[in-house]
């Protein structure tokens, strides 16, 4: 991305320059469109599940930007000598998780791949300087997490056959439930930023969030929501590699306490499918933005605070 031409336009309201999830354009006064596309080859074995928790993760993108999905089109790699009816199934998963959040697919394309892949391009809208980016937090701000870590590893397990079904069961809801509700309770509340967890993990996703250089944040560990089972399957050194090369990038740009391990580093680095959104909150919102999520049955942890910039390094950790 660094060799590309910077794109300024006064219509792009939100473009690549701060790693935010999604792209936001504005179209007139009142509307501006919300675009993104996301793919993966498939992570469980259940094609049906595949395509759920695919589409999950592409419509998650514009959830994180506080964006309403209205359309999208399918993005399909496809073996031409695998069974026709695993793509079929894999194409009604998409489509069931599309209309469970309102969404319309409108076509997409395919091409013959030597491995499956599956996602979407989705389109949404939202009201120009209504959208939540990722650079926004401030001091005083409380962290946010919306849904327990774990999926990278718990599926890594699932592909050695070394977890349980109850487990890999708990993951694979986790990864299919949609961020819709939490985002339109972040836009009701009023926030000042928001990313997704996805491959990066928590902290790469964090990171990403210390766009602004007066500010550090501090997490605390024992308040991660992990799902149950992995921790144990850590202790096994059960690690996907997308995990490990996330905390070998910014191994040396994080203050690890002096009690923090090596396996809670391994958890927070963890490349996340469909994760939850990681939301700042501000301090007088922190109570009415719980509630909400009591009222809805949502999820929600707090992890961590921001704080004035103390340390070079962008993000603390503690226990």
């Amino acid at each position: 991305m660094s060799q590309l031409p910077t794109i300024t336009d006064p219509r792009l309201l939100v473009g690549s320059s701060t790693s935010d999830d999604a792209a936001v354009y504005k179209i007139n006064e009142d509307t501006a469109l919300v675009s993104t596309v996301d793919f993966f080859p498939p992570i469980v074995d259940d094609p049906y599940l595949f395509g759920a928790i695919s589409a999950s993760n592409s419509l998650s993108d514009v959830y994180a930007m506080g964006g309403t999905p209205l359309i999208a089109l399918n993005i399909v790699g496809f073996p031409s000598d695998l069974d026709f009816s695993i793509l079929s199934e894999i194409l009604k998963g998409g489509v069931d998780k599309a209309k469970e959040a309102n969404t319309l697919i409108v076509g997409g394309h395919t091409i013959n791949d030597a491995e499956p892949k599956y996602g979407l391009a989705v389109t949404g809208i939202i009201k120009p300087g209504h959208q939540v980016t990722n650079i926004g937090a401030r001091p005083g701000d409380h962290l946010i997490l919306t849904k327990p870590l774990g999926t990278g590893i718990i599926t890594t397990a699932a592909k050695q056959n070394k977890t349980s079904q109850q487990t890999l069961n708990i993951a694979t809801k986790n990864m299919a439930k949609l961020n819709k509700q939490a985002s339109e309770i972040m836009t009701k509340v009023g926030v000042n930023a928001c990313s997704d967890i996805t491959g990066f993990g928590l902290l790469g996703h964090l990171k990403e969030m210390a766009y602004n250089d007066s500010i550090n944040f501090e997490i605390n560990i024992n308040n991660v929501p992990v799902i149950d089972g992995t921790w144990n399957l850590i202790n096994q050194g059960i690690v996907p590699g997308g995990t490990i090369r996330n905390l070998e990038s910014i191994d040396k740009t994080i203050d690890w306490g002096n009690k923090i391990t090596e396996e809670e580093k391994i958890l927070l680095c963890d490349a996340q499918t469909s994760g939850g959104l990681l939301i700042s909150v501000p301090q007088e919102k922190l109570d009415q933005f719980i509630k909400e999520c009591e009222v809805s049955e949502q999820d929600v942890s707090i992890i961590g605070v921001v704080k004035n910039k103390t340390s070079i390094n962008p993000i603390k950790i503690i226990k």
